[in-house]
């Protein structure tokens, strides 16, 4: 579309409303280059993209977006072979953290679906195997010992003559306090130094590195320090060298992997965008339209987007309407209408939400025209008229049918007469020519045309002669009054005078009072249309409640269902194990063929078929389902006699339940229900014994991890840590070795976590050291 409709219509205004609720450089850049549409597939599948993160919302979900940096520069250097710095590897770090996030968010939603936006989610890759080797670089920035063994050797070299100097230091300091200036050490050219006072410099041996400005103090290096300081500018140098080899080698390893970064990092910028627009939506009470291919335009309680407050109007562009002409005083809030009709127009051609109501339709324009304001151009000393006539031949020249064209004050600038004719003649070229267009005016001769014309329609925005304020109410299909008598009157002129004025103008008050009629009706369809919507509202809070209760009646008969089916199961197993005990009786104490022994089994299982159809016995489904498993149950988990309570179902099937401190993951045959609704199964007669929790024997507090595959190891690690917190141990061993490093970034992870683990951290060097993890618990 041509720049100018941005800058007319403050379409970039618009578009910073967003910018506050993106978290990533990558979503901030997708939003200044937003642009309208112009195919109807595009726009609708930004709509689609939109309502599945609508329906996330809707289902309690909210997108785990974190802050993230622009990494296009990190992911080029990357890709040039470049050398690549700390904060480069930072920058990757928290792009594969924030990966992992958002495809494990994916991976967990249950109840959800999201057509649209799956093959996005599936195609965000992340790197389990980068995991230990990235470890090596902390988060605050720098290299970990622990990176390489040559590292190791030289921060523990380094840590002893930073020692060694200290010590040094702290001795020279009292053997020669009587001759420093200040009893402290000083830094001069990278070097530690001793302030001397100028008349004692010959009594401290050393090099003299500086002298202060008056020159009473003399800047010395000790000859006790010399060779110290070397070996330190020694060893940090070789701490630069093997940090540079250790970043060179993690670049080499992550480089083969730089356009699945690259790919991951548009995804996730693709995704805070999205994020952004829903919370726009839901903030501002915004919808998302539908869209003609017809350009019938439907725009209900439609409101624009930079006002605090703003005034929602319906406004109504059919197929067979071509224009739109408002007339009426002004400050009145028709340039305002004006602007709200064509940014809902960008916005929805731009994939956002507009501020309308629900079922509301926009037009698909390939251009859309704007003269609006005062564009008077002083360097070519043109009038407002022929700066607004020189935009509007332009306009007149590039518009299409598929254009929408809006004109603020059409005809303004020059003599009314002229004026009005001018613009009607616009007005009507564009009409002929089927090129959608809303203008406003003063001239009161445009009241008829828009009468008069067949596919124009007028319009006015309504005034409160008893408050003489504008109400900024868009009436459509009722032309403007100017209420200049009526305002008259209210400020005080002399009636005598405004009866003059009247007689005056006697016709064109017979035309006055047929708006006036036309305005009262226009109000009264207003309240009904009022009235209506509240109807609506009311149904439609009345059909949510009606499909929970329905919802649950359903999941009430399932339960008595499944407990139905049980017991017929039973009765079943039960009948049939007397059969067969009859049927050994009888071939014991008769000669019979073993052949009729099982014809006579087969016509007894016909007899109680092992399944049985009962899912429109009404009693049974309720008894079915009222034994299933459900959301706040309280269950006993059979491998470690303890109880819990369900929390919630996971999409595999299996159950997330609470027991004790922590959170376990079970299947319906691990556990059994003991709540109100399981007791109400059993006999009166039967004892519930209660469970009490005791140390299992035989409880193992060292892991071994080394030569797991990971997944393996994990689930392990899973099980270790609920075993040893339903013991009540203090802490345990986890010993994963040091290998490349992911079994053991996975432990930590891990722990990382978990709510009951108070701490962890290397063992000690005689136990291992970073090759096994102590964990101690809350």
């Amino acid at each position: 579309m041509n720049l100018k409709i941005y800058e007319s219509l403050e379409f970039s205004e618009v578009k910073s409303a967003f910018a506050s609720y993106l978290r990533t450089v990558e979503g901030q850049k997708t939003l200044a280059n937003l642009k309208p549409m112009t195919q109807q597939k595009d726009i609708q599948q930004a709509f689609d993209q939109l309502r599945d993160i609508e329906n996330l919302g809707t289902a309690g979900y909210s997108l785990p977006m974190t802050s993230l940096g622009d990494l296009t520069p990190s992911l080029k250097r990357l890709q040039l072979e470049a050398e690549l710095n700390l904060d480069d590897f930072q920058d990757i770090k928290a792009l594969l953290r924030a990966s992992q996030v958002l495809k494990d968010f994916y991976l967990d939603l249950e109840d959800v679906s999201l057509p649209h936006l799956a093959v996005y989610f599936e195609n965000l890759e992340t790197f389990p195997q980068f995991q230990g080797a990235l470890q090596a670089i902390a988060d605050n920035g720098t290299v970990e010992d622990f990176a390489s063994e040559d590292l190791l050797r030289i921060r523990r070299r380094l840590r002893q003559a930073d020692r060694d100097l200290r010590q040094t230091m702290q001795e020279l300091l009292k053997k020669k306090a009587d001759y420093l200036a200040d009893p402290l050490f000083a830094s001069r050219n990278g070097r530690n130094v001793l302030p001397v006072k100028q008349s004692f410099r010959n009594r401290v041996q050393g090099i003299v590195q500086d002298i202060s400005a008056t020159g009473n103090t003399v800047y010395i290096e000790p000859r006790e320090l010399i060779q110290i300081n070397e070996d330190i500018a020694g060893l940090e140098a070789e701490e630069r060298y093997e940090i540079r080899r250790i970043l060179r080698e993690l670049a080499n390893l992550l480089r083969p992997q730089v356009q699945v970064f690259q790919n991951n990092h548009w995804l996730l910028g693709h995704f805070d965008f999205l994020g952004a627009k829903y919370q726009y939506m839901r903030d501002r009470d915004a919808h998302i339209p539908t869209i003609s291919s017809q350009n019938d335009i439907r725009l209900l309680q439609v409101r624009h987007p930079l006002l605090e407050e703003p005034v929602a109007n319906d406004l109504h562009f059919g197929k067979a309407l071509t224009s739109i002409v408002m007339t009426g005083p002004n400050t009145g809030g028709k340039t305002l209408m004006l602007k709200t009709l064509g940014l809902a127009q960008l916005m929805g051609q731009a994939g956002l939400p507009i501020l309308a109501a629900e079922g509301s339709r926009i037009g698909l324009f390939d251009q859309v025209f704007a003269d609006i304001g005062d564009e008077q151009s002083i360097e070519q000393s043109l009038s407002t008229f022929s700066s607004h006539m020189t935009n509007i031949i332009q306009i007149l020249q590039q518009a299409g049918p598929f254009s929408l064209v809006l004109f603020d004050e059409l005809g303004a600038g020059t003599d009314p007469q002229e004026g009005a004719a001018l613009a009607i003649a616009i007005l009507e070229d564009l009409r002929l020519r089927g090129i959608k267009t809303m203008a406003t005016t003063h001239y009161p001769e445009l009241k008829a045309y828009g009468i008069e014309t067949q596919a124009v329609e007028n319009a006015s925005m309504e005034f409160d002669t008893l408050s003489l304020r504008p109400t900024y109410r868009f009436m459509q299909g009722v032309p403007g009054r100017s209420n200049a008598f009526e305002i008259a009157r209210r400020l005080g002129l002399a009636e005598v005078i405004v009866d003059q004025a009247e007689k005056q103008l006697d016709q064109d008050q017979d035309v006055s009072r047929i708006i006036q009629r036309l305005e009262d009706q226009t109000l009264e369809s207003r309240r009904r249309l009022e009235a209506i919507r509240d109807l609506e509202q009311e149904n439609y809070k009345l059909n949510r409640a009606l499909k929970k209760l329905y919802v649950d009646l359903e999941r009430g008969q399932e339960a008595e269902l499944n407990e139905a089916r049980k017991e017929a199961q039973k009765i079943v197993a039960k009948a049939t194990e007397e059969s067969e005990q009859i049927l050994k009786n009888l071939q014991a104490g008769a000669e019979l063929k073993p052949h009729q022994v099982i014809e006579a089994k087969a016509k007894l299982r016909e007899l109680a078929p092992e399944t049985i159809d009962l899912s429109k016995n009404k009693v049974l489904n309720r008894a079915k389902k009222k034994k299933a498993p459900k959301v706040g149950m309280e269950i006993l988990v059979s491998q470690y006699g303890q109880r819990g309570n369900l929390v919630r179902r996971l999409k595999d099937g299996r159950w997330e339940a609470q027991v004790g401190l922590m959170k376990m993951t079970l299947k319906e045959d691990e556990f059994e229900a003991v709540g109100k609704e399981a007791a109400a199964e059993k006999p009166a007669s039967r004892k519930v014994s209660t469970v009490k929790r005791s140390k299992s024997q035989g409880a193992k507090a060292r892991l071994d991890l080394r030569g797991k595959r990971y997944e393996e190891a994990m689930e392990e690690l899973d099980a270790f840590i609920d075993q040893a917190l339903l013991n009540n141990m203090a802490q345990v061993d986890i010993i994963h070795g040091i290998g490349t490093g992911v079994i053991r970034e996975g432990v930590q992870n891990y722990l990382r976590r978990n709510k009951q683990v108070k701490s962890f951290a290397y063992a000690p060097q005689n136990a291992g050291g970073s090759g096994a993890t102590i964990a101690i618990f809350k």
